[in-house]
């Protein structure tokens, strides 16, 4: 069974289907699409069903991640189907404990993953085009790390 990642932020268009384009791209580079499984979601309702915005895209598209997932609203039901759920930022984080009504070691911060940066990563979406740059930059240095953490947690299923 695959170790599997769900990333939330609040409307599922730009930090968190972002993420699961570059951390996709790392499971394919590395030949582990059968270990590791990423999903994104967001707190709220507001974009059901839209792809992702279309300047993140196109900041993602420019540095060669494909993001071809639809929004869609996180559920309680997706704390037991994933085995790392990552918060973009501290509101996210409590809507999803919330939610899940239990504290979990599977619920994180995204910040987390960083060596050095923002507790929240910014959200871009009323911002400059600059600030998709931004957020592909902390996710690019964070992935890496989640990988790794995935993959612990897929050999620990194989034990």
């Amino acid at each position: 069974m695959p170790a599997s990642v769900l990333f939330v932020c609040l409307g599922n268009i730009c930090r968190s289907p972002a993420a699961e384009g570059v951390l996709q791209r790392l499971i394919q580079e590395r030949g582990l699409d059968d270990e590791i499984k990423v999903d994104s979601a967001g707190t709220s309702s507001f974009h059901i069903g839209e792809p992702a915005d279309r300047r993140m895209r196109v900041a993602a598209t420019g540095r060669g991640y494909d993001l071809t997932s639809r929004s869609r609203q996180a559920t309680a039901r997706d704390y037991a189907k994933f085995d790392l759920i990552i918060a973009m930022d501290r509101n996210n984080y409590r809507e999803l404990a919330t939610l899940f009504g239990e504290p979990s070691t599977k619920l994180r911060m995204f910040s987390e993953f960083l060596d050095d940066g923002p507790r929240d990563i910014p959200d871009p979406y009323h911002g400059e085009a600059d600030g998709f740059q931004i957020v592909l930059d902390l996710l690019e240095q964070a992935c890496p790390k989640i990988l790794d953490r995935l993959v612990e947690i897929s050999q620990a299923k194989t034990r």
